[in-house]
């Protein structure tokens, strides 16, 4: 079940709208519209063991990465800039390089969006540690889509993926910091839904550590009513280096096997912080 089925789906008009509209949760819109990343989040409060953050880089393609961070004014004259010439953007998102819920920054930059672009759809992308008590937060400022990275719903899986979670100024590891998290990112999915928000899970694919596990993942989270799954494969480095990244064709079967229980984005292009553009086709800023 991949995400071109966008009739099909049993929501109002305005939800459908802006599916419509943004590139990674229609296929349809992959072509005609574009997106912007605003990279005003360095803080994080996890550490993931396939994670490397880096401020300052050009050379590289991938999540976590950007030129520099911005600070929320600087955020909103780069989508002025972007604008002028590039009218197909129709989406703004904050996507780190760090954890945007764990940035006020993020908050702020939302605001003066909002006052300044309430055309633009508003998205994020989080771990989910504070989705919980941020969604009412999220909701008033009118984000209108979320991702989820949720990599594992079993604790014990989960301790394998996380070196440590940092929640309410206390660092926890092992087993304790991945139940932690877990529940945080299924509560928030949860509130979120219940607000008419779009949600995305993103499931990072780690070839023996969470391969078997992932299709409990989509049959959970279809359960949930999440709209889309996203399926990236591994990009092998910190201390998931030695892991061989999974072939195209394992990441295709795992795909096929999930997309009975929720639809599956086939799409994507493992962006930038600061990408900007159509998927595929970045522009320079």
């Amino acid at each position: 079940m991949e995400n071109d089925d966008v009739e099909s789906i049993p929501w109002d008009e305005a939800q459908l709208r802006k599916i419509k509209k943004h590139p990674c949760f229609s296929k349809e819109a992959l072509h005609l519209f574009g997106r912007i990343h605003l990279p005003v989040a360095p803080r994080c409060n996890i550490q993931c063991n396939y994670c490397v953050r880096r401020f300052d880089c050009v050379n590289e393609s991938r999540p976590g990465v950007t030129s520099r961070v911005l600070d929320p004014e600087e955020a909103v004259e780069r989508v002025r800039e972007v604008l002028k010439e590039h009218h197909y953007i129709k989406v703004a998102g904050i996507a780190g390089p760090g954890e945007p819920l764990f940035n006020e920054a993020t908050f702020e930059t939302f605001r003066l969006l909002k006052e300044e672009f309430p055309h633009l759809l508003r998205c994020v992308s989080t771990n989910g540690l504070l989705l919980p008590e941020r969604i009412d937060d999220l909701y008033e400022l009118g984000v209108s889509t979320i991702t989820v990275t949720l990599n594992a719903i079993d604790p014990e899986v989960g301790e394998k993926i996380y070196s440590w979670v940092e929640y309410n100024e206390k660092r926890y590891e092992g087993r304790e910091a991945a139940e932690i998290l877990l529940q945080n990112q299924l509560k928030g999915i949860k509130e979120a839904l219940s607000r008419k928000i779009i949600v995305k899970v993103n499931t990072v694919l780690i070839p023996g550590i969470n391969d078997a596990h992932i299709l409990e993942i989509a049959r959970t989270i279809g359960e949930m009513g999440v709209f889309l799954q996203n399926i990236i494969p591994l990009i092998p480095q910190y201390k998931f280096k030695d892991i061989p990244a999974p072939t195209k064709e394992e990441k295709r079967r795992v795909q096929d096997e999930c997309g009975r229980y929720v639809r599956q984005m086939t799409h994507c292009r493992q962006c930038r912080a600061d990408a900007a553009g159509k998927l595929g086709k970045d522009i320079k800023t």
